[in-house]
């Protein structure tokens, strides 16, 4: 692990001393604090047009009208951002011909990858925990329910953890850092359309492609409001971690090519 750590600070000195960060980071907080205002402003407007309805008892639920779709866009936004955070992972180390000194080195190599996965995985949890204002603004102008917020966070970083690690095996494949980048993009957007198939298929094949599809496991982290379904939490954070941990995998045989 103290040798992980030493490869995912290396990492992160070479993020936050790059340009690259800062512009994607510039670029991630533009496009979700767009989206995010957009859905405030439709979640205002809904609200004063349905004040007839709350004397009726069914006033809008924050939760439901800004949280969940904030979290789901953050998603989508992750999507594309992601890709260009891992593609330098291995793909420059190629390319500088540094990596055959990085596996000459007494690091194992699963401590490279895990090292590598670890960075990635701070500089998307610090896009993240910058966006965190939005969420943070609506506590302080309304009461949502802090479980689905939490669980919400919980599921991002989860699904984040499994573009990272498609992005930092991806880019072990190739010295070339766009390619690296669209071969990410491409598998991880493959993991998050793959559920629409289910709609159509038959009902053995419908589940098996909704179990795969990520989207599918991602919202039932934004509505954890209902207590007697946390125990599906489980499965679902097995889920999320099978392709970090099949990265690793992945490497360790690569070893023994290397």
């Amino acid at each position: 692990m103290k040798n992980s750590w030493i490869v995912a600070k290396r990492d992160l000195g070479s993020f936050f001393n790059s340009p690259i960060f800062y512009v994607v980071t510039t670029v991630f907080l533009i496009l979700y604090s767009f989206i995010f205002i957009n859905i405030l402003n439709f979640f205002s407007m809904q609200s004063m047009q349905s004040g007839q309805f709350q004397q009726m008892g069914m006033g809008l639920n924050i939760n439901e009208m800004v949280i969940e779709p904030s979290f789901q866009n953050m998603a989508v936004v992750l999507l594309l951002i992601i890709p260009i955070i891992t593609m330098r992972s291995f793909s420059e180390e190629k390319k500088s011909k540094t990596f055959r000194l990085l596996l000459s080195s007494p690091v194992h190599l699963k401590e490279i990858v895990f090292g590598k996965f670890l960075a990635c995985m701070i500089v998307v949890a610090v896009m993240v925990l910058l966006s965190s204002y939005s969420i943070g603004f609506l506590f302080f102008i309304s009461e949502p329910d802090i479980g689905p917020v939490l669980t919400g966070y919980l599921g991002i970083i989860l699904m984040a953890g499994c573009y990272v690690s498609v992005g930092v095996f991806a880019s072990s494949l190739t010295e070339n850092q766009i390619v690296a980048a669209v071969i990410t993009f491409g598998f991880s957007l493959f993991m998050w359309v793959i559920g629409w198939g289910a709609q159509t298929a038959d009902s053995t094949t419908g589940q098996v492609l909704q179990y795969l599809s990520i989207i599918e496991h991602l919202d039932r982290f934004f509505k954890r409001h209902n207590r007697n379904q946390r125990y599906r939490l489980l499965p679902i954070l097995h889920y999320f971690w099978t392709f970090p941990l099949s990265s690793c995998l992945g490497f360790e045989s690569l070893e023994v090519i290397l």
